[in-house]
């Protein structure tokens, strides 16, 4: 795709199935939607007990400039996350709290960066939730072209524009909104299972039994001693 673009309408997911798989959780959307779509562990939470689910609002920057985030405020909708990447590996600093207030004021929910964030301590003071490759002082330009609603890749994972986009404490989740409301239905099977399980570990079950992993141990040649021979 030759040029640089500003896409200024996309598909956005259903609210319903995005507040379902923020309560899931990202572990849970990942194991329900067939293990796809999980970012790669660089990109971390900054914050201790956010999640968000969202559409994705993709930004595509030349490292060290952030001109292309600003340009992609305008096109936020309420309920988004903004997905920022560059177009070569970087850690520069291109988000702060200054943007923060910007993307707050469109109802923008949560930020996932492949670079590097700034101002950490205002952004949690603000509670605004940043998922990021880095923490990192270095200033930025506003001087490059990019492109806003492109399909990108953050953390080795293709992000397309409003695809549902899932962070909290266990990393990001970015799945098409196809499967959406299938993820959600699996989610709930899978929450439920958990449950049933947690109540019988907790009861002294022991993770061996309840899985009845005893006949693969003893297939693979694991021998029970009482002391080696």
């Amino acid at each position: 795709m030759a040029g640089h673009y500003v896409v200024r309408q996309v598909e956005r997911a259903d609210p319903a199935v995005l507040a379902d798989l923020r309560g899931a959780g990202v572990a849970t959307v990942h194991e329900a939607a067939g293990r796809i779509g999980l970012l790669g562990p660089s990109i971390q939470a900054r914050q201790d007990g956010a999640a968000v689910a969202g559409s994705a609002i993709t930004v595509s920057c030349q490292p060290g400039d952030n001109l292309m985030i600003h340009a992609a405020v305008e096109v936020c909708r309420p309920g988004d996350v903004l997905v920022v990447t560059t177009t070569s590996p970087s850690t520069d600093g291109m988000f702060g709290d200054l943007l923060a207030t910007s993307l707050i004021a469109h109802g923008v929910v949560g930020l996932v960066i492949d670079a590097g964030v700034r101002d950490i301590a205002t952004l949690r003071e603000m509670g605004f939730p940043v998922w990021s490759r880095a923490v990192h002082a270095q200033g930025t330009v506003k001087a490059s072209p990019g492109s806003v609603n492109v399909p990108v890749v953050a953390a080795g994972q293709i992000v397309r524009p409003g695809d549902i986009v899932v962070a909290d404490d266990d990393g990001v989740v970015a799945l098409p909104i196809a499967l959406g409301p299938a993820t959600v239905a699996a989610a709930r099977k899978r929450l439920d299972s958990e449950t049933a399980k947690r109540e019988q570990l907790a009861g002294g079950v022991l993770g061996v039994d309840m899985y009845h992993l005893r006949p693969l141990l003893d297939k693979l040649g694991v021998q029970y001693v009482d002391e080696l021979p």
